[in-house]
Formats: structure tokens, sequence, C-alpha cells
């Protein structure tokens, strides 16, 4: 074999092999993924409630996938508030105290209430048209029976809002709270009673777009006191992970 062929080869093998890489790091992204969106809805809908473990080893046999995977979404999830991290002991769905559940609401009424007092003074109104577009989905999945969506989307109207004054460090600290505060609301299906009201957000948004941040600012602090009356009792069962998670894969 001349050495034009033996460099050929050479090439397609390492050409070959940068090919399966790549489809190996898509395949774990699209795991990590999945993992992170099955274990973030369960928490927000309560079949996986606070204080349940969340097992390395299980979560690699109901994936099929390596532990450092299951790391990178479980750190992420704890970035994010929803899962504690303890040494020694593993991974935790948040369980904050009713103190500290007391503490995030007063922090996120400190701070949302300043989030609508720059809103109210620079947002436009394509700004605010996108945010009722926001609502309107809130409630659709809300009608249709999508709570994973409904869920996700009325957390997101909190963020989006904040995202708005362009505040980057702002919009990291709202959504910890946020995901912790929301994860502890109860469970409920009535309309108006429901884990963050749509009906509530609307009256925010009408009081932004008559230019009344005053009024906004009245009904979100409203709206978050109501949040805080829904924050659920402590939970003692157990749930096994596999029954969650597994079905379906």
């Amino acid at each position: 074999m001349n050495k034009a062929s033996k460099s050929g080869r050479a090439a397609a093998t390492v050409q070959t092999r940068a090919a399966v890489s790549t489809r190996d790091r898509e395949s774990s992204m699209a795991v990590e993924e999945r993992m992170y969106q099955d274990i973030y809805d369960a928490i927000m809908e309560h079949r996986l409630p606070p204080r349940t473990k969340l097992t390395e080893q299980t979560l690699c046999q109901i994936y099929d996938t390596a532990r450092h995977t299951v790391r990178k979404v479980l750190s992420r999830l704890a970035t994010e508030g929803m899962v504690d991290l303890e040494a020694n002991r593993g991974a935790f769905i948040a369980s904050p105290s009713h103190a500290e559940v007391r503490d995030m609401f007063e922090l996120r009424n400190i701070l949302e209430h300043a989030v609508l007092e720059k809103v109210g003074r620079e947002a436009g109104a394509r700004q605010i048209a996108g945010l009722r577009r926001m609502v309107e989905e809130e409630r659709e999945s809300y009608l249709t029976g999508d709570r994973p969506r409904w869920i996700r989307l009325s957390a997101q109207f909190h963020l989006a809002l904040a995202e708005l004054t362009g505040n980057a460090l702002l919009v990291d600290t709202l959504r910890k709270l946020v995901s912790r505060t929301t994860l502890m609301i109860a469970k409920t299906e009535a309309p108006g009673h429901n884990a963050c009201s749509f009906d509530e957000h609307e009256t925010v948004l009408e009081a932004l777009e008559s230019g009344d941040v005053e009024a906004a600012q009245e009904h979100m602090a409203h709206h978050l006191h109501l949040c805080e009356d829904r924050v659920r009792p402590d939970a003692d069962d157990q749930f096994d992970l596999r029954a969650v998670l597994g079905k379906g894969l």
C-alpha cells in the first residue's frame, strides 16, 4: 500500500471517529435535556414532592446514561433552586422551611416591586404585548390540560418581566426564588387557586398598559401574597423514581 492510500485511510478513520464522537455528544445532550425536563415537570406537578431523594444510580438506570450526565442535570437543578445537594447524602428535591418561604416571598415582593417600577417606565407596547401573549398561553395550557406547560409559563411570566429590565443578575436571583417558591405551592385545580394564576397576572398587565405603575405593584403584591397562602404543608410521602420518571422509557 502506497503512502497516499495509507494517508487516505487514516484521514477517513479520523473523520469516522469524529462523526461518532459528535453523535455521542449529541445523544448525551439529548438525554441530559430530557432528564432535566422530566425532573423539572415532575417537581412542579408535585409528582416528586419536597425531600424526595434523587438517587444517581437509579437515574442512571432509568435514562441508561453515565453518572457524569446525571450529575450535570442535578447541578443545573441545584443552581436553579429546585434541588438541594447535601454533602455525603446526595440530591434531594428542595424543601424550604416555612421561615425560608416567608423570607423568599418577602424578597420577591421587594424585587418584583422594583422590576415593575423600571418596566413601567421603560417597556413599550411591544414588550407588554409579548407578556400578554404569554398570559394567553398560560390560560390555553390550563384549559387544554397541559399542566407542565402551564406551570412553566406561570413561573416564566415573572422572569420575563424581570428580563425587560436588562439586569441579568436580577433575573438570575429571581429565577432561583421563583423556582423554590413555586415548587412549594399546593397542587390545586380551580382557577384562581392555581400555582400562579394567569388571572392575577392579567391584572398586573392591565395596570401596566394603562400606565398605572403603582396599581401594577399593588396587584403584584396581592398576587404574591396569594401565592404564599397556597404553600403546601410538609409532606412525608416517599416516591419511587422509576414509577414517576421511568414510564415510557
